[in-house]
């Protein structure tokens, strides 16, 4: 199984080698590991992340070691440029690298150049040779955030190879009873429930958010739609709505924001009535006269939801929903589409019915008039939904409380 894994590879570095050729993010994917240049880095901590969300997942718990020991040093590691590319310079670590691929020379080569005395992995990413590394290196590794599913390869007969990677881990920290009863299944008994550090992180940001003086000028006092995170298959349900709530005020922050996916979003919308976050200064007229902006930009999003009164949330007629918490912490009902069922904090908000799943514009348009028609409703769900992201905080010191260094 081992020679099957890495034939898997290195066919898929030779599949995101070609790709690079015509598709951006492949080729910074390339680039970013080729000559790389590794700085010796003594008694390190690191934590690796797939991608940007799994950082933001987890960066409570880079915070609280970063705090804790601040002259310890910190390696950071991404598998996507989407991660790496937008934290490469962040401050919480004293070097951020693209994670090399899983190779035997590689994990050797990593691990003897940045020396950590622990390990912490987000969420998921399971990576054998770098596990097996620090195995039988004795160097403690960690997954924090962790949540597991029954069709999963490490519960399939095929997946020994995997349940030994899990083997290779010092301890699990995950979301839910059933994550804990399927790692029992192939006698995995070194796990505990922790939680979300995801809760911990958009609590802590709605408690201080950062002010928007442009978005609260746009906003001005009326009733604010935010789309959070859009593909084309969400944009063109929002875009319904726009004509039916002429009242209201849209903010829609697409997932790509490259020039010909922005051009598609704005033709579905009505003309002159659109604004560009980034071409603000070319505007001429007040910023109220505008009913919809489109933020072209990174980094935006979870300050944004403090101005909203509904969020929807992309990704539901794709592979999966992004993150609805982010909305949730600051009392807004969200709205998503139909694949939301590997993604817990969804599936309880459905059944707290302060989340909503639709699948066409009819059950939107009715899902909003739900929502706006009854105040007093309306009032009711945000204060739960707000409740549910505050019950469950504390995963970060779970955490912390468990891994000393």
């Amino acid at each position: 199984m081992l020679i099957i894994y890495n034939i898997a590879l290195l066919l898929y570095f030779f599949a995101v080698y070609v790709a690079a050729i015509f598709n951006p993010k492949a080729r910074l994917w390339v680039n970013g590991r080729k000559d790389t240049k590794y700085i010796n880095t003594k008694q390190s901590i690191w934590f690796h992340f797939a991608s940007l969300g799994e950082f933001e997942q987890g960066r409570p718990v880079l915070e609280y070691y970063r705090a804790k020991y601040p002259n310890q040093k910190i390696v950071v590691t991404f598998f996507s440029p989407s991660g790496y590319e937008i934290r490469k310079n962040t401050p919480l670590a004293d070097a951020v690298y693209y994670l090399p691929l899983d190779t035997a020379a590689n994990a050797r080569h990593f691990i003897d150049t940045i020396q950590p005395t622990l390990t912490i992995f987000t969420k998921y990413e399971y990576w054998y040779h770098f596990f097996n590394e620090l195995h039988k290196r004795q160097i403690p590794l960690y997954i924090i955030s962790g949540i597991f599913r029954p069709g999963q390869v490490f519960f399939r007969w095929y997946g020994g190879l995997h349940r030994k990677m899990l083997s290779f881990v010092t301890y699990f920290f995950v979301q839910d009873e059933q994550s804990i009863q399927l790692l029992q299944s192939i006698d995995i008994n070194n796990a505990l429930i922790s939680g979300d550090t995801r809760f911990d992180r958009v609590w802590a940001n709605a408690q201080a958010p950062k002010a928007l003086p442009v978005i609260n000028e746009f906003k001005n006092n009326h009733k604010t739609f935010i789309g959070g995170s859009t593909w084309p298959d969400d944009e063109k349900l929002i875009a319904t709505l726009v004509n039916d709530y002429t009242d209201w005020k849209f903010i829609i922050a697409p997932h790509e924001i490259n020039e010909e996916k922005i051009k598609n979003l704005i033709n579905l919308l009505p003309a002159n009535s659109v604004i560009r976050h980034s071409q603000l200064d070319t505007y001429h007229l007040p910023l109220t006269n505008y009913q919809t902006i489109i933020i072209d930009n990174i980094g935006m999003l979870s300050s944004l939801y403090q101005y909203g009164d509904i969020a929807y949330i992309g990704g539901g007629f794709g592979v999966g929903i992004h993150n609805t918490l982010e909305a949730a912490a600051f009392g807004l009902p969200v709205i998503f589409g139909p694949n939301y069922n590997r993604f817990k904090e969804a599936c309880d908000l459905i059944d707290e019915q302060t989340g909503f799943s639709i699948s066409n514009e009819a059950e939107l348009k009715s899902t909003v008039a739900y929502l706006v028609e009854d105040e007093e409703r309306y009032n009711a769900i945000s204060k739960k939904i707000k409740h549910y992201v505050q019950d469950h905080n504390g995963a970060t010191k779970t955490i912390a409380d468990h891994i000393s260094f």
